[in-house]
């Protein structure tokens, strides 16, 4: 009897330890993908700028201007970017930033 009360015990307790490890699974996945977009944005924004200096000769002064003649598209619910032009001659400072 003590056997059979000990695997009834067992297998809750299993059952949540696999819960657990699934979540903990799931959530360090969506992290990775997270860091993966944002990346991702990161690189498309950059390239978009070089398209537009290797097309114009200069770099846009804004990222509406990507958006408008380059065919960028942005989550603004999901990122922020901070796009700073110094000059039309010089790539821009860009940095994305994952809303929370």
């Amino acid at each position: 009897m003590a056997g059979g009360a000990l695997s009834a015990l067992l297998i809750p307790v299993a059952a949540v330890v696999a819960a657990v490890v699934f979540f903990t699974a799931m959530d360090n996945l969506n992290n990775g993908w997270s860091s993966e977009g944002r990346a991702q944005l990161e690189t498309s924004v950059s390239r978009s700028c070089a398209a537009c200096y290797a097309a114009e000769g200069r770099y846009p002064e804004s990222l509406e201007y990507l958006e408008q003649h380059y065919g960028l598209q942005i989550d603004g619910e999901r990122y922020v970017v901070h796009y700073h032009a110094f000059a039309s001659n010089l790539m821009p400072e860009i940095t994305v930033l994952e809303r929370k």
